[in-house]
Parts: structure tokens; C-alpha cells; sequence
């Protein structure tokens, strides 16, 4: 089984157990900081990455520094569990998963926004507001700039791309003239 696909798992239980105890928002807070701080201490991240501790040795050492850093119980709970089953070397995809489905669940659609020039707040805002009502959730942006795109822009929702490049249609017309 993939090792996404497990952490997939994972994360839907957390989020099934954050709905069933009304605690979503809080366990979503909890493991953005619990992430924060494996990532922001190199020692903890080799415990949880190196394959040859044993598991209920990291259970335990990381259930430790979680009730020092004040995490909440159900968190704790859930990652001696994780810890456990010799699955904490999957925290980092486990977070991005836990993110993937609590926006879903909040109806949430994060979109990434290519464009050759920085939109204008006007711009952005008819962006935001054209692909919420084509899908009806709301959505996140994130922008970046790539000037090679020579003019307009591609959106980047899921695995779905819209490109309205200049780039992209001199390419789309560079393949109609080659195959003609």
C-alpha cells in the first residue's frame, strides 16, 4: 500500500474523530504545531524518520514532548497510535492529507494562480469570485509570477489547470500548424 494512500488513512480517521468530538478546528490547530515542531527540531524529526527505533520507544519519547509542548489529548492519543504502528515516519504527508480533507470538509478549494504580472486586488477578486460560483465552495489563493508566461495566466485547482497563457496558446497554436 502507498505510503500516501496510508496517510490518507490516517487523516480521515483524525478528521472522522474531529467531527464526531466537535474539536475539528482545534485538532487542525494542533497538528500544525505538532508539525511546526518536528520540523523546527532536527533531533525529533530523526526520531520520527529513522526506521531502526522502535516503535513503542518513539510512542512513547513523542508522546512526552507532546504533553510538554501542551498538545491536546486527542492529538497525543492519536500519534502514539500512529507512533505505534511504526507510521510516524509519515507525519508530513499525514498533515498535508489532514489539510486536504478539512478543506474539502469546510468546502474549501485552494487554487495556485500563475501570472506573468501581479494581479491587481480588483483582478484577484474577480478571479476568486468567478471560480466560486462555478464551483460553489470557497476558495484560497495563492499567486505566483512567472514571466515567461508572456501575458495572462494559469489556475491550478486540484490536478485540473486552466491556462489562459499567452505562453499556452501560442504553444496549443504551435501543435494545430505542426499537425495540419
Amino acid at each position: 500500500m502507498s505510503q500516501l494512500l496510508i496517510a490518507h488513512r490516517y487523516a480521515k480517521a483524525l478528521l472522522q474523530i474531529g467531527i464526531k468530538e466537535n474539536s475539528l478546528e482545534s485538532l487542525y490547530s494542533d497538528l500544525a504545531n505538532v508539525i511546526g515542531i518536528v520540523e523546527s527540531n532536527p533531533d525529533l524529526e530523526r526520531l520520527c524518520l529513522h526506521p531502526l527505533i522502535a516503535p513503542s520507544c518513539k510512542a512513547a519519547v513523542f508522546d512526552e514532548v507532546l504533553r510538554t509542548a501542551g498538545a491536546g489529548v486527542t492529538i497525543r492519543h492519536f500519534f502514539v497510535v500512529v507512533a505505534k504502528a511504526a507510521r510516524l515516519d509519515l507525519i508530513y504527508r499525514l498533515g498535508d492529507a489532514f489539510s486536504d480533507l478539512y478543506d474539502d470538509h469546510k468546502g474549501i478549494l485552494n487554487a495556485e494562480v500563475t501570472s506573468a504580472q501581479p494581479l491587481t486586488e480588483d483582478q484577484q477578486r474577480a478571479l476568486k469570485e468567478s471560480f466560486e460560483k462555478r464551483t460553489g465552495k470557497k476558495m484560497n489563493i495563492s499567486e505566483q509570477h512567472d514571466p515567461s508566461l508572456l501575458g495572462g495566466l494559469k489556475v491550478q485547482v486540484g490536478s485540473t489547470v486552466y491556462d489562459a497563457s499567452l505562453k499556452g496558446r501560442l504553444n496549443m497554436l504551435k501543435g494545430r500548424l505542426l499537425s495540419a
